[in-house]
Order: structure tokens, then sequence, then C-alpha cells
């Protein structure tokens, strides 16, 4: 009997129409051979976040993430502009940053091979007995690197089309909060014990936040008001309409820019394939994935406020109230993601039918189908 790849498997998936479709299959999730076929055709060739821009103020502050298993590391150069590079140095190839922090120049840790803020060799000790050794020829390899609405995207891609191109109808849908103006306040990293998808299509759906989330936001959640529409070729989203009890999700009362439910709205991005922002007028969290394997994945999470919050002298303890729920949060979520990918190990386990509510999961589905080639 012939058996279907994972990718046949996934193209059969979306081929249903979402009235009658049915979660991923699990070797989409569990195949380490189709998680190589994402880092080759999604990860290498798609825009990915970074971070925030505003948290590389001064030159030499630097960040470090992976792309495809390439260390890549973004800085502030000298005459302020926002840079990526490899990683990895051009001599034995060490990697050369680690984390986050800020530098004068990068001296490699192994031989002290030194570069300056912009890429190019300042230095290599005891090389002049090597006659085809040149400076010049040795710097390191640029990284596509370019600022969306604060947020520093990077991309292995030289053909990627821009993110401003690429991500225009997300400022289309959402012209009156800019998230440029955005400030980040915290970031921090951790690692959990399931499949970045799984993590992703959480974000994606509140379906489950009434049972996931019944110790801290479940009860303010209405199902039955909620619309999840169509997505789009680089992101999908829905909405929610928020109460009183937490106050930076809401307008500032000083804001007279937005009326309406805008001024209690928070909006769930998903942008493709790693990118997922809560954005409410008070305040922002986001979560950038990266895969460890098929069972882990690398989280950044990080979040900040909007300007006009940023300004009150009663933000930071609203702040500190806030972080203190999502901590929670996180916590609830993480335990309901690594359950999923612990099922679906089980030779019992069958993708089930969607529900209305999960159609961005679908578009999320989509989207990685037309990225991965059968």
């Amino acid at each position: 009997m012939n058996r279907h790849t994972p990718a046949q498997e996934l193209h059969a998936n979306v081929a249903i129409p979402f009235e009658r479709a049915r979660a991923m299959p699990k070797s989409v999730y569990t195949d380490p051979g189709f998680l190589a076929q994402e880092q080759a055709q999604i990860f290498a060739r798609e825009w990915l976040c970074a971070g925030r821009a505003e948290t590389l103020a001064e030159p030499g502050d630097y960040l470090t993430l992976t792309i495809a298993g390439a260390p890549v590391v973004v800085l502030r150069d000298h005459d302020g502009q926002l840079r990526a590079m490899s990683n990895v140095c051009r001599h034995r190839m060490s990697t050369l940053l680690q984390g986050r922090g800020r530098v004068r120049s990068i001296v490699c840790p192994y031989h002290a091979w030194t570069y300056n803020l912009d890429g190019s060799l300042r230095g290599a000790p005891a090389m002049e007995r090597n006659r085809g050794f040149c400076k010049e020829d040795n710097g390191l390899p640029a990284v596509r690197c370019e600022v969306w609405q604060g947020w520093i995207m990077v991309t292995l891609n030289p053909d990627a089309p821009a993110p401003a191109e690429r991500l225009q109808a997300v400022r289309a849908l959402i012209p009156a909060l800019d998230m440029s103006t955005y400030r980040e306040t915290f970031r921090e990293e951790f690692r959990w014990a399931t499949n970045w998808k799984i993590l992703a299509e959480n974000f994606m759906e509140s379906y489950h936040l009434p049972m996931c989330h019944k110790g801290t936001i479940g009860g303010a959640t209405r199902l039955q008001d909620m619309v999840c529409p169509e997505g789009n070729d680089a992101f999908n989203y829905h909405s929610i309409l928020k109460d009183d009890s937490i106050p930076l999700a809401l307008a500032h009362p000083a804001n007279t820019t937005l009326t309406g439910e805008d001024r209690i709205r928070t909006w769930l991005l998903a942008i493709y394939p790693t990118l997922l922002i809560t954005l409410t007028p008070g305040y922002f969290w986001y979560l950038s994935l990266t895969p460890q394997g098929p069972g882990e994945v690398n989280v950044v999470f990080g979040g900040g406020m909007s300007p006009d919050w940023l300004a009150d002298a009663r933000a930071p303890e609203h702040l500190r109230q806030l972080k203190a729920l999502l901590d929670e949060v996180n916590l609830e979520d993480k335990g309901c993601t690594e359950r999923v990918y612990q099922g679906m190990l089980s030779s019992m386990a069958t993708p089930g039918p969607l529900s209305h509510l999960e159609r961005p999961n679908y578009e999320f589905a989509r989207y990685l189908a037309r990225r991965i080639r059968i």
C-alpha cells in the first residue's frame, strides 16, 4: 500500500471546503521530514520577526536569532542604521554573538577575528603569512533587514517582496492603530515541548479561551459574538471586544482618534509564518516562533504600550497587572499546547472537524499548502 507523504496529506486536507474542514494531519506536526521542508520552503524564504526596532536604540545594540539553521545577528551600526548579517565567523565558522547586548565591535570568541558594526573585517591576528588572505574578502555576509510598523523583519530570500508591500492589507485593516508608535517594555524567551504550528494555531483561534483559560480570561469571552473572517495570503485575523477589567486594553481617556467599538476592540493578527500579535488601543503583546524540532519550539514573548498610555502616570501599575495576567495565560497555553502534541503521538489520534471559530486555522493550513510543494 502506498503511503502518502505529509505534504500530500496537507494538500488533500485543504482541498476540502471550510464547511467540511478538519484539523491538519498529524504528520505535518510530527514528521521530521516535513519540518525539513518547512525550513527550506518557508523559513528560508519568508520574512521573520526578530523583535522591535526601538529596543536596538544605540550603536552596537544587537540581538541574535536563527533562520532555517543559519545564525543571524541584527544590530544598530555607528550610522544609526539597522543591519542584519551572518553571525558566523569567516575563519573557522564559530558563532560570534549570543543573546542580546551591546558591543563596540564583533569579536570572535575562538580566535579573536574582529568585525566592524557594518560587518567588515577589522582585524585577524597572525594571518600575515597566509598569502591568500585578504581582509576585504572576509566580511560577514549581509542579510535582508527592514522595519515594518516597528517590527524588525529579516529574510534570507533576496527576492521576497518587501514587508510593506506584502503586509499593506494589515495597515488598511487597522488604520487607526499605528504599531510603529508603540514601545516594547518587556521581552522574554522560553522553549515549549510542542510543535510550532500547534502554538501558532492556538493563538489564531479563541475557541479554546473558555476552557483552557477558565482560570484567567476565559470567563470574559463571548464566543457567540465572535466573527472569524477569511484570511489573506500573508496573514489571518479576528477581533474581540473587551470590557474595562483591563484598563490598558481600552483607548486612553485622552484619545480622541478612536470612536465607538474601536475604543474597546482587541485585534489578533497572525502574520505568516510565525509573528503573532495581540494589538489593543493601549498595549500589544506578541510571540515570535522558531522550531527546534517537531516537538520543540523556541518562543520570543514581548509586549509594550501605546504612546498615550506610556505617558500616563498610572501606566506602570497597569502594566505590572497586565504582565502578571499574561504570564498566567502563557502557563495555561503551555499546558494546552503541550498536551495537544502529546496526544498527536498516539496511534489512536485522528484529526477532527473544525468549528466555525477555527476559520483562521483553516486559512493557516491553506498558507502552508501554498508554500510546501508536493
